[in-house]
């Protein structure tokens, strides 16, 4: 990791501590137009592909919503510091090929299933430049944001690196080669700010902790089955296993 990333990003933090909350709460109502968004199916298409079945009109997911929660996810990455300049790198670039996707016919890339069956038909999706990948990572990256808010939730007094550490374990690792793994464990998670710290560049001005965790806890409780939703279908069209190039 540059000298010049570290230093970017701690002055992003300094400038912009105290709104950690806000881009929780955006979030937040990312998660909540996804749900007026959706569209009510008069007919079911079922679809079938090798021993699964997919409902097409079931898995909905809007593209705006989604890059919008993904952005919320970004600022909150921030918080923590030159540790996620690299995951926060590639965050933003997957963010910015589904938004220009999406701004060369919204009409028709508005759903993030029908960019995925697409690719898929197409077979570009395993590709390193498809959109089918974006999603893939971004998803994880949600994945592995939701792991470290729920540990943090439920035991405010954990250390953020043993935090960040264990999600990033569980979400990312299996997907990482060795020696992105390797250099996370022995470099990155020494500059993981402490618990205090981290929190209180969470939280917005003038707000408790409580009101901070209810936020985290609003949160998960939406974003879980959102990413559920986005494994179904990843699993649907056997790209879930997909590993870092």
């Amino acid at each position: 990791m540059s000298i010049r990333i570290m230093k970017e990003t701690k002055m992003e933090r300094r400038s912009e501590k105290g709104s950690g909350s806000s881009e929780i709460r955006s979030a937040i109502e990312g998660l909540s137009e996804t749900v007026k968004v959706k569209p009510v199916a008069e007919e079911v298409k079922v679809e079938v592909h090798g021993d699964h079945t997919h409902d097409d009109d079931a898995h909905y997911i809007p593209i705006k919503p989604f890059l919008s929660i993904c952005n919320s996810v970004l600022q909150v990455l921030d918080r923590i510091g030159p540790t996620m300049a690299v995951l926060r790198q590639d965050v933003y670039q997957n963010i910015q090929r589904l938004e220009t996707l999406h701004e060369s016919d919204p009409s028709v890339f508005s759903n993030l299933v029908e960019i995925v069956k697409k690719e898929v038909n197409e077979g570009t999706a395993r590709k390193g430049s498809s959109c089918s990948k974006a999603i893939v990572w971004l998803t994880r990256s949600l994945d592995f944001t939701v792991a470290l808010l729920q540990k943090l939730a439920r035991d405010p007094g954990q250390s953020v690196e043993k935090a960040v550490e264990e999600s990033y374990n569980t979400t990312l690792k299996p997907w990482h080669r060795w020696i992105s793994s390797a250099a996370f464990r022995q470099i990155a998670l020494k500059l993981v700010p402490d618990n205090e710290t981290f929190i209180g560049l969470l939280m917005a001005k003038d707000e408790n902790y409580e009101t901070l965790k209810e936020d985290m806890q609003t949160l998960i409780l939406l974003l879980v089955p959102f990413l559920e939703e986005i494994h179904s279908v990843l699993r649907f069209y056997s790209l879930d296993r997909i590993k870092a190039t």
